[in-house]
């Protein structure tokens, strides 16, 4: 085989690795010698490198060369990684070109891939210039079929790729986000698994796409099963991806407001579907996609909910989202989720009673996560406080500060809430007194948020005052 390699192309490559041994040698000590800024800018000054080093690759026979072309690829990827000369030289000699052609000969070869990969990576960091050669070359055709590959190795440096392009361009940004290019997001996301590894390069799109921008939606249809209409595993990695980053940049970002009245769907077509006679144990995920699907839409909305009162965030679109969820039926939601519920532990032991008729949670944190939310809605908007009430819901809600062995953290939310539905409404107020003098409730924990009951000396009726003892 290497009898067959013109002069021209292995001699530099044999005087820059000092060998005159095999060809295998001379690969392997490139490949060293490229891994320190100092080897690479050697190498750079030595004009045939890399030119020589891309004519070996389209020299070289795939499958039957596998193994030096992939010691090719790995001296260009280290060759590319931050030196300027030789990502010039990847571009005046047609890299793209020649990488595009062995990747499309080696499609279903993830390591090779992935090398091939790993070298656009390090070409694309460095300038709009690169970045346009490379996406010219693989946009969108090669993109989708290396997605395509769904293997983990590759998920990273594709996304990697992605992203930079994205990031660097408007014009790429606006290619990327359409139908054609939510194709290649989606491919890629069906090679991920919930949980499984950090998918740094997959979050940073998603988090452009779909929590800055407006593609979730698109990108959500685009993870169906067609054959079939429940959710899929994917549906749920998504959500659960968005769910991660809202939560992360909760102070720095608000979902479009399409996104959160989109969610609130999901929030309904899942609770519609899934039967709650049945429950899991654990937390999210829980590897069943509509619990999945049901469990990360409540905690999006959750933190969509998160913030000031709608005056405070007016000038925001966080305090728009707020305001079209309520209006689109949230709370009436909510409260029947929570009353379709049994009663907390807690609750259920000081009854005594035969079990309830109501039904487990779905997963351990379903019951925290609507009060959550509830708690987040209510904050200063006397709207949601007045709804509550005139659902009969200030009694359900005060039954939630309680411990609960399947919901962490429950009676730290319920007492949250609570404050909330109080704060300046004297008609909760008022209902509230009412049943704990009526014996309808017996809260002690309004006394851990300043609360106590007396009776008014000029309507001999109870009411809520603040505890200053």
């Amino acid at each position: 085989m290497e009898a067959s390699i013109p002069e021209q192309v292995i001699q530099p490559l044999l005087l820059a690795s000092d060998s005159s041994h095999s060809l295998d040698e001379c690969l392997q000590f490139l490949i060293e010698a490229s891994k320190t800024d100092s080897g690479r800018s050697d190498l750079a000054s030595k004009a045939d490198i890399l030119p020589s080093i891309l004519a070996l690759l389209q020299l070289l026979p795939y499958p039957s060369s596998r193994h030096h072309l992939n010691l090719s690829l790995k001296v260009l990827r280290n060759l590319c990684a931050g030196e300027t000369r030789n990502q010039e030289a990847f571009v005046d000699h047609n890299g793209s070109l020649v990488i595009s052609e062995l990747l499309d000969s080696a499609i279903g070869d993830a390591e090779t891939v992935r090398f091939g990969l790993q070298v656009l990576a390090n070409v694309v960091v460095m300038g709009e210039n690169r970045q346009r050669d490379v996406w010219l070359r693989f946009f969108p055709e090669r993109f989708l079929a290396i997605a395509k590959v769904r293997r983990l190795e590759t998920c990273d440096p594709l996304c990697m790729i992605l992203y930079v392009c994205f990031d660097g361009s408007s014009e790429i940004a606006s290619q990327l986000s359409s139908d054609e290019g939510l194709n290649i997001i989606a491919e890629t996301m069906r090679a991920g698994e919930i949980g499984s590894v950090e998918y740094y390069w997959l979050k940073l799109l998603v988090s452009r796409l779909c929590v800055e921008g407006d593609c979730f939606p698109g990108l959500f249809s685009k993870l169906a099963n067609h054959k079939d209409s429940t959710f899929t595993s994917e549906h749920a990695f998504l959500l659960s991806m968005v769910s991660d980053i809202v939560n992360e940049r909760l102070k720095e970002v608000s979902i479009p407001k399409d996104t959160a009245h989109f969610v609130l769907g999901l929030l309904s077509q899942s609770v519609q579907v899934f039967d709650f006679a049945s429950a899991e144990t654990s937390e999210l995920p829980t590897g069943s996609a509509v619990i999945d699907v049901m469990g990360y839409s409540l905690v999006v909305i959750r933190d969509a909910c998160a913030g000031g009162s709608i005056e405070e965030l007016k000038n925001d679109s966080g305090g728009g989202n707020v305001d079209m969820l309520l209006s689109s039926g949230l709370i009436e939601l909510l409260l029947d989720l929570l009353r379709k519920l049994e009663p907390p532990t807690t609750i259920k032991k000081a009854l005594k009673q035969s079990p309830s008729s109501g039904k487990p949670c779905p997963y351990r944190g379903f019951r925290r996560d609507i009060v959550a939310a509830i708690g987040n809605c209510s904050y200063r908007r006397k709207e949601v406080q007045d709804e509550i009430r005139e659902r009969d819901g200030l009694l359900l809600m005060l039954q939630q500060c309680v411990t609960d062995d399947e919901n962490p953290f429950l009676r730290e939310w319920g007492l949250w809430c609570v404050r909330n539905l109080l704060e300046g409404n004297e008609e909760n107020q008022k209902v509230v007194a009412e049943l704990e003098m009526q014996g309808s409730v017996d809260v002690p924990q309004l006394r851990e948020i300043g609360l106590r009951v007396e009776i008014d000396p000029l309507t001999s009726r109870p009411k809520l005052v603040n505890d200053t003892t």
